[in-house]
Parts: structure tokens; C-alpha cells; sequence
């Protein structure tokens, strides 16, 4: 038998089996930990933890950490004590750190040079800007970044996952919040079972209440049942959402509130996997039940109308944040807008204009299948992205993508810019709803990212 103990570090005991021979049949590994060290804030102040942690083992070592223990000393309460705050891009100017950037390597060249294309697509008067976002960012704390964009004629169109405009976005518009988890996922202070018996959703590092999300899915489920029964496509349905905001919490910030009062349209190709989805689901079974009309997601709508826009300005920039669905939608849109001029006689290509400018921030490469890391160049093959002003930047988005915000606000070629206004695009849509009043509650849900 072998030990060794340390008032620091966990006890471990290792016990070696040997049977008749002396050969050896087996060991075992016990763990015990020390106690926690104190802290010495109060759990009062806001954004304060507990002075002890819960009695675990070592953690990450299954049944070995304090899972079952049953010794768990946090509250719900104070675990939803930390709201994520959001990075506000006007108050530092990142300039110096782009500049110093440009003589560097690797990803930091790289970020320096998509900062230039950014303000290159903001000084081409003729180019829009499409937005695209994907992952977990509002919940990150992007949410007043991408605000100030929106605010400033910075972003003309958005294409997004469901999980940022509904499940996050929407989620704070509506006065709800994202909370700073204590500790990291690879030594949480509570297990996940306990957070799910404590109906506490997580994204790594990041708690919400399900509770609230619930409340949102109800939301989501009222302002669908507004609408008159038929097809329409998420845009219509995300305006509809903006109006709801403008009018019932016009002090609280949101995307989807500001998008709407600047008419720049938001699309969510995969609209049924956020909250939506839950709100759908509620609204046509109740219909069915009920033996009234449903309303539904039109995804081929979705892509008509932001087919649309390309074919309403002479160039697009995609300034685009992860992959995944939304990457794909803006850039087949060039393709789509070729197939509807082919009917009228135009060539396969080159009538349309390719995206003039690209930028994508991703994790992502080959390795994950080419789900979201194939490259700007790649997509040039198929008549999607031109190669003169386009650049990957391969990095973690919520550390990089302030940084060329900020750069981009301070540099200032946004100022004079109006903006285009596609929402304008669309406007007098059949069967949309007029908001005069408020309610909420709701019905369990799953997670979406």
C-alpha cells in the first residue's frame, strides 16, 4: 500500500492485489479531499458567493466526486448571483491594439487585417453588411456589441441560430439574464444532475433559469397565436417579437428590439430549434385541438427574402461570427439570386455579383467535418465569396470579435453611413399582429444552442 497526504492537496490511497504467486491482481484508488479554503466575501453583495463550497472529491472522477454526496451548501439563489455583463465597445478604443497587430503573426495578423476588410465594407457605400451569428454569444456577453452596431447603420441584415435571437436575445429583451457560473465546467462546485433538479439550464460556464426560459417559451407561444393562421417565414416572426419589446420593454436592451426599430431584418434559417420551436409546438397542437387555424415556419421563405436583399443592392459583405447553418444561408444566396436572373436570360454566373467582402471568426477547420471551418477560398469554387477582401480569423469569438468592433466604431467609417433598411423590403406583410398587451408564463423545454 502507498499513500501520501498533504494539508493542500487531496489524500489518495493506492492498494496493490496480489494473489498466490505475488503476482499482481488488481488495485484500487480511494480519494479524499481537504477541506475548502473560506472566502471572505458576503453572500449578500451582489454578484457574491457562498463562503463555503460544498464537501467533493476530486472533481471529474464520476462516482467519485461529490455527485451523491448530498453535501451540496449553495442555494439556487446564489448560484444566479452574477449576471453576465455585456462588453461595451465604445468605451475602450481597440485601435492600438489593431494596429500593433498588423506587424505580429497568426491570429492576431489575421484579426488586424479582417478589421481593415470591416471598415472597407463600411466605407463601400454600395455594400451591405450581412451579420451572421452562430453558437452561444449573446449569452456570452455580445449582446450591447452587436447593439451598437445595429444602432450605428453598422449591420443592414442578420442571419442567426435560434439559441442567439429567441433563447438569448429575446430571453434579456424581456428582462431575463445570463449568470456567471462559480468555478469552471472542469471543476464545477455542482453537478449537473443537481442543476437540472434545480431546474438550472447550463452553457459551460453560464447558468439560466429555466424557470425564466419557460416564461419565454410562453412568449414566443402568445405572440405566434397572434398571428393569423398560414406560413410565414422567421423574419416575420422575429419583427413581430421586436415590435412586442418596443412596446413592453422598451428600456431593456436587445437585438431583436433595435433591429426592429433600425428595419434591419433578422432571418433564423433553423427556427423550430430555439424557444420558437417550444412556442410552435404549443401554438399548433393547441389549434389542432381546439379546431382552429395553425400557423407555421416557412424556411423557403426565409431564403426568398434574403435572396431578395442580394438582389436589391450591387455588393454584400458578410461579416460572419461561427458557421454552422447561418454561415451557409447568407453565402448560398448569391447562388439563388443566379438561379432566379437564369430565368430571365442572365449567365450561371457572373451577372450576379459574388459577396465582395467575407470575414469569419471560428474554432472551427477540416477536423469537425467542414461543418463550419471550410474556408473563404473554398467558397469562391462555388461562385459564393470573392477572394480580393475576404479573411478567416481563427480564434475564440467572444475574446476577438470586441476587439474589431471597437476598432471598427472608433475608426469611424460608419459615420454618414444610412444604412438600407431592408426590412422596408417587406413591409405591409398579410396577417401580422397589432400588440396591446402583455402576459407570460410557460411549459418545459430542452436546451438549443
Amino acid at each position: 500500500m502507498v499513500s501520501r497526504t498533504s494539508s493542500t492537496l487531496p489524500t489518495f490511497r493506492l492498494t496493490l492485489r496480489a494473489d498466490a504467486d505475488g503476482a499482481v491482481g488488481g488495485m484500487a484508488l480511494e480519494f479524499e479531499a481537504p477541506p475548502p479554503p473560506g472566502r471572505t466575501h458576503s453572500t449578500k453583495a451582489r454578484g457574491a458567493w457562498p463562503a463555503q463550497e460544498p464537501e467533493r472529491t476530486v472533481p471529474g472522477l464520476g462516482d467519485l466526486n461529490m455527485a451523491g454526496s448530498g453535501k451540496n451548501t449553495w442555494t439556487k439563489e446564489e448560484l444566479l448571483s452574477r449576471p453576465i455583463e455585456h462588453v461595451d465597445i465604445t468605451k475602450f478604443d481597440a485601435r492600438p491594439i489593431v494596429k500593433a497587430y498588423r506587424d505580429m503573426a497568426y491570429s492576431s495578423r489575421t484579426l488586424a487585417q479582417a478589421s481593415d476588410i470591416y471598415s472597407m465594407m463600411l466605407k463601400d457605400k454600395e455594400c451591405a453588411v450581412i451579420l451572421t451569428l452562430a453558437g452561444s454569444l449573446i449569452s456570452a456577453g455580445l449582446k450591447k456589441a452587436i447593439v451598437t452596431l445595429l444602432e450605428n447603420n453598422m449591420v443592414d441584415a442578420i442571419v442567426s441560430t435560434g439559441a442567439n435571437i429567441v433563447d438569448q436575445d429575446f430571453f434579456e429583451g424581456l428582462g431575463f439574464k445570463h449568470y456567471i457560473a462559480p468555478g469552471s465546467p472542469e471543476a464545477p462546485p455542482v453537478d449537473d444532475m443537481t442543476l437540472r433538479n434545480w431546474m438550472i439550464d447550463r452553457i459551460y460556464d453560464t447558468y439560466i433559469d429555466e424557470d425564466d426560459l419557460r416564461a419565454c417559451d410562453a412568449k414566443t407561444h402568445e405572440i405566434f397565436n397572434a398571428f393569423e393562421p398560414g406560413a410565414y417565414s422567421s423574419r416575420e416572426f422575429i419583427h413581430a417579437m421586436g415590435s412586442y419589446l418596443a412596446k413592453h420593454h422598451a428600456k431593456n436592451e436587445s437585438i431583436v428590439k433595435t433591429a426592429y426599430l433600425k428595419k434591419v431584418p433578422i432571418f433564423v434559417p433553423a427556427f423550430s430549434d430555439c424557444s420558437a420551436g417550444f412556442g410552435i409546438v404549443l401554438q399548433q397542437t393547441e389549434a389542432i385541438e381546439e379546431g382552429r387555424g395553425q400557423v407555421a415556419f416557412d424556411s423557403g421563405k426565409d431564403f426568398r427574402e434574403l435572396t431578395d436583399i442580394k438582389l436589391a443592392c450591387k455588393d454584400t459583405g458578410l461579416l460572419m461570427l461561427g458557421g454552422g447553418v447561418p454561415k451557409n444561408f447568407a453565402q448560398d444566396i448569391v447562388v439563388a439570386a443566379e438561379l432566379l436572373n437564369e430565368r430571365k436570360g442572365g449567365k450561371a454566373r457572373g451577372d450576379i455579383g459574388m459577396h465582395k467582402y467575407a470575414i469569419q471568426m471560428t474554432v472551427a477547420d477540416s477536423r469537425d467535418g467542414a461543418l463550419s471551418g471550410s474556408t473563404l477560398r473554398e467558397a469562391c469554387s462555388w461562385g459564393k465569396v470573392d477572394i480580393v477582401h475576404e479573411q478567416m480569423v481563427f480564434g475564440e469569438i467572444s475574446a476577438l470579435f470586441p476587439i474589431l468592433a471597437s476598432d471598427a466604431y472608433h475608426r469611424g467609417s460608419w459615420k454618414g453611413r444610412k444604412g438600407f433598411k431592408f426590412a422596408e423590403l417587406f413591409e405591409n406583410d398579410p396577417g401580422m399582429p397589432v400588440f396591446d398587451k402583455a402576459s407570460s408564463n410557460g411549459k418545459r423545454r430542452t436546451s438549443a444552442k
